[in-house]
C-alpha cells in the first residue's frame, strides 16, 4: 500500500517548526466493514490552510467529527493542540454544515455571535460592550449586520451560515474548522467569507481545515490538499494533488483535470457513495497515492 505526506510549506512565520496543531499518526476510520479512510499521517501546523476535497461518503465531514472528538478512531493516535481529541474546544472554532432551524428559533444572530465570544464561561460575564463590539465587527465583517437582531429561525440558509462563520471566529480560535462553509452562499458572500477566514490564519497563525466540494473558491489560500476517494487519499500542495494522474489515481476510473482562466475544472469524477472497502484485515484495504520521489511504499 502506498501512502505519502508530502511537506508542509514554510509558513510565514516558520510554522513548519512549530508543533504541530493537528498531529494524526496511522489514523484508520472504519463504519463496521466499511473503511471511510486508513493509514493516515497528517500534521497541521500553525497558520497553514488544509482543504479537504473528495466525493460524498469519503469521509470528510467524519475527519472533522475525530478531530472534534465525537467519533473514535478505529486505530491510530491523534492529539490536537498538544491534547487529546475534545480537549481544546475554547480554542477551536467550527463552522458545520448548514441545518435549518425551527421557524420558532427565537436568539437573535447578534446573541448567537456574543455566545461565541463568551465562550464556555459560567457565570457573571464581565466585558459586555466589549463582546457585543466584538460581534458586530464579526457580523460587519460576514455581511451579516442588516439581520443582526433577526432571529435565527427566520433567516435564510447563506445568512445564517454568515452567523455562523462569524460565531466560530468569535473564539479567537487557534485552530478553524470549516464543514463546507461556503454552501448557501452566493458568490460575492462566498469571497467574502474565504477572506475573512484567510484573514484570520494569516493575522494570529489560526491553522484551517476547509472541507470542501469545490477547490476553486479557496484555491489561492490552500497550503496543501487533502483529497480523500474511494482507492484512498493523497495530500500535497495543490498543483500535486489536483492532477489527472492523480485524481485518476485515487478514483479507479479515468479523472481529467483542465485548468481554465484561472481555475481547476474536474471532468468524469463520480460523486456519490464510497464503495465499501474489503480487505485481508477486520477494517479493509485501500490504496493510498504516493507523490513521485517521496519515498510512498507498498
Amino acid at each position: 500500500m502506498d501512502r505519502t505526506e508530502a511537506p508542509a510549506p514554510p509558513s510565514r512565520r516558520d510554522a513548519a517548526l512549530a508543533a504541530p496543531v493537528i498531529s494524526l499518526h496511522g489514523g484508520t476510520l472504519a463504519y463496521g466493514g466499511r473503511v471511510l479512510w486508513q493509514a493516515l499521517d497528517l500534521d497541521v501546523r500553525p497558520g497553514e490552510f488544509l482543504a479537504v476535497l473528495g466525493p460524498n461518503g469519503s469521509g470528510k465531514t467524519s475527519l472533522l467529527r475525530v478531530i472534534l472528538g465525537r467519533r473514535h478512531l478505529t486505530a491510530g493516535s491523534l492529539t490536537v493542540l498538544g491534547h487529546a481529541a475534545g480537549q481544546a474546544g475554547r480554542h477551536i472554532g467550527y463552522v458545520p454544515q448548514h441545518r435549518s432551524l425551527p421557524a420558532h428559533t427565537l436568539v437573535r444572530a447578534r446573541d448567537a455571535v456574543r455566545l461565541g465570544v463568551y465562550g464556555h464561561r459560567w457565570g457573571p460575564r464581565p466585558g459586555r460592550r466589549a463582546a457585543r463590539r466584538r460581534a458586530d465587527e464579526l457580523l460587519e465583517a460576514v455581511g451579516a449586520a442588516p439581520f443582526a437582531d433577526v432571529p435565527l429561525g427566520r433567516l435564510s440558509g447563506g445568512e445564517h451560515q454568515r452567523v455562523r462563520v462569524a460565531q466560530a471566529l468569535a473564539t479567537d480560535p487557534r485552530l478553524l474548522l470549516c464543514d463546507e462553509p461556503l454552501l448557501s452562499l452566493d458568490l460575492q458572500y462566498q469571497s467574502a467569507v474565504t477572506a475573512l477566514i484567510d484573514r484570520r490564519r494569516r493575522s494570529a497563525d489560526t491553522a484551517v481545515v476547509f472541507v470542501t466540494h469545490e477547490i476553486n473558491p479557496v484555491l489561492g489560500m490552500a497550503d496543501r490538499v487533502l483529497y480523500l476517494a474511494p482507492a484512498g487519499f493523497r495530500v500535497g500542495p495543490p498543483e500535486d494533488v489536483m492532477t489527472t494522474s492523480a485524481l485518476t489515481r485515487l478514483y479507479g476510473t479515468r479523472v481529467d483535470v483542465v485548468h481554465v482562466g484561472g481555475r481547476v475544472v474536474v471532468v468524469g469524477a463520480p460523486d456519490g457513495t464510497v464503495p465499501h472497502h474489503h480487505g485481508n484485515g477486520p477494517h479493509g484495504t485501500g490504496v493510498n497515492a504516493a507523490a513521485p520521489g517521496d519515498g510512498g511504499r507498498t
